[in-house]
């Protein structure tokens, strides 16, 4: 990817998550970035192309960061609370107003999200259970699969405008208490100190 690619899709990203999808138009656009509607149209086909190579640029920085989180991360609790982390500042970039409009008026990049954070998800969580249970920090006696997919599929519910409306909830309560419910279901004996010492740290 050049570097102008790279900045058209930061760029046109960071106008979809701050005001939605549909009020920007290419020549919006064209005019944040400082160039014409023709050379944008040399990197993108339309519109919807654009979306999509902003969906799959997105997801592909996301993968790196998560292997950052798991390369620094102490053990696997630790590892799943700086993922929470991480999830919060994802999300709370994120406006509703930008959720509507993939899903409405973008059906394919919607389901191009779907696939990839389903199976990058599932992927990460159950690394995460292995090392957890390696380090006799997760029960053993969970079916893995079953969890992984339950995990992959309810982080989808906390942007669900309609389940947990952004005036009534606060993101990052709300990534908190999911991480919370989610370790404390797999958690050992052993595990659960080790969570109960990093929540207090961070309470602290």
């Amino acid at each position: 990817m050049t570097e102008q690619e790279q900045k058209i899709l930061n760029q046109a990203e960071s106008l979809f998550m701050r005001v939605g999808i549909k009020s920007i138009t290419m020549q919006d656009l064209s005019r944040e970035l400082g160039i014409s509607k023709k050379t944008l149209y040399q990197y993108v086909e339309n519109k919807a192309d654009l979306v999509l190579k902003v969906i799959f640029n997105h997801a592909q920085q996301e993968i790196e960061e998560v292997k950052k989180i798991t390369a620094c991360s102490k053990n696997a609790i630790d590892e799943m609370l700086q993922i929470g982390r991480f999830g919060f500042e994802q999300v709370s970039v994120i406006s509703p107003t930008a959720i509507y409009d993939i899903k409405k008026h973008y059906q394919k990049s919607w389901e191009v999200i779907e696939k990839l954070h389903q199976e990058h998800t599932y992927v990460v969580i159950v690394e995460n259970f292995k090392r957890g249970v390696e380090e006799g920090l997760y029960r053993n006696d969970f079916d893995v699969d079953i969890v992984a997919k339950l995990y992959g599929a309810q982080t989808f519910l906390m942007i669900e405008e309609a389940i947990f409306p952004l005036r009534k909830y606060n993101k990052k309560h709300l990534m908190n208490e999911f991480i919370k419910y989610h370790l404390y279901g797999i958690v050992s004996p052993k595990g659960k100190k080790m969570l109960e010492k990093y929540l207090s740290i961070e309470k602290n």
